[in-house]
């Protein structure tokens, strides 16, 4: 696929995303990713669809204080976390899910999620995070080179057109 976008380290980053054949949604553990003006009210249109795919806990937390905590990433407030996940985890992304039903995957997701693996540095460049490089911190195996074979460019074509849409 010719990219237009670039990326940094896109001639020899790797990455598969192995959800559901060996990976658990480790990358929504503690998931709090910012959630924008735009995309909590998106969220929040679909949030009575929402609140029955979700599990007990969640939905108990979101009915009684929202999706919304009062922590703030990069200007924006997070998602909550109840029980070591994302509220919106439920044996995958429910957005996700209910997404992918109404024709576009990432269309109730924050754009963090959708993008992951992908990241902006400081200076607004794109790159695909991978352990070692530019200091990452997250121990993902999925982030880990030695673990695929599969170039990101290849395995990214969605979460790239995507970002090439952004600001």
């Amino acid at each position: 696929m010719p990219v237009s976008l670039p990326i940094l380290n896109a001639a020899e980053a790797t990455f598969e995303c192995i959800y559901g054949r060996g990976c658990d949604g480790l990358c929504c553990q503690q998931g709090r990713p910012p959630v924008s003006p735009l995309e909590a009210a998106r969220i929040t249109q679909v949030l009575k669809r929402v609140l029955p795919l979700l599990r007990p806990a969640a939905r108990e937390l979101i009915e009684a204080s929202g999706f919304l905590s009062n922590r703030v990433k990069a200007g924006q407030r997070m998602l909550r976390v109840v029980g070591g996940w994302c509220v919106f985890f439920n044996e995958g992304c429910v957005l996700h899910k209910l997404g992918a039903a109404d024709g576009d995957p990432f269309r109730y997701k924050p754009t963090d999620c959708s993008l992951f693996p992908l990241q902006q540095d400081e200076k607004g460049r794109w790159y695909v995070r991978q352990k070692g490089y530019k200091g990452e911190a997250w121990e993902l195996f999925c982030l880990d080179p030695a673990h695929s074979r599969r170039k990101a460019i290849d395995s990214l074509c969605e979460e790239i057109k995507l970002a090439e849409t952004l600001p």
